[in-house]
């Protein structure tokens, strides 16, 4: 089991798409990136944290490779936009890869300059150590028990 960390946006609709997919055990949002070691919806929204929001995919590496998954994490968002997708403006929807070491590291600037090929060099998406993830449960939980 291996563990991928990518921010495209608001995380509900990425996170439902990757969990389609053949390899991937779990699924978890959360926000990664930010100042802090836990931050709250509110507070990421503020645009003060520095955090992202997030997709955490546990995936089975005999049945999707980590290059499969940021291939599709390319293909299912607009990696040409700074800090928006669709209709969310702000920090916290960055095209942000974040790996947990240099193999992810290597493979993410690799899959990032072809696709930065394809998009004649018009890709934002950075590259970027973990750093301080933790899960949007608490938004989560609100979420949940508004249906």
């Amino acid at each position: 089991m291996e563990i991928a960390i990518l921010g495209l946006g608001c995380f509900w609709g990425p996170e439902i798409k990757f969990s389609k997919l053949n390899g991937i055990i779990k699924t978890e949002v959360g926000y990664c990136g930010g100042d802090n070691k836990q931050t709250t919806y509110k507070e990421v929204c503020s645009g003060t944290t520095n955090h992202a929001e997030v997709v955490k995919l546990d995936f089975d590496p005999e049945v999707i490779s980590y290059e499969k998954i940021l291939e599709f994490f390319f293909d299912i968002h607009d990696p040409t936009t700074l800090n928006s997708q669709g209709p969310d403006f702000g920090t916290q929807y960055r095209s942000e890869i974040f790996y947990l070491n240099d193999k992810q590291k290597n493979i993410a600037e690799e899959i990032k300059n072809k696709y930065n090929d394809k998009f004649s060099g018009k890709i934002v998406t950075k590259i970027s150590l973990v750093k301080n993830y933790c899960t949007a449960e608490e938004y989560h939980q609100r979420y949940l028990e508004k249906k």
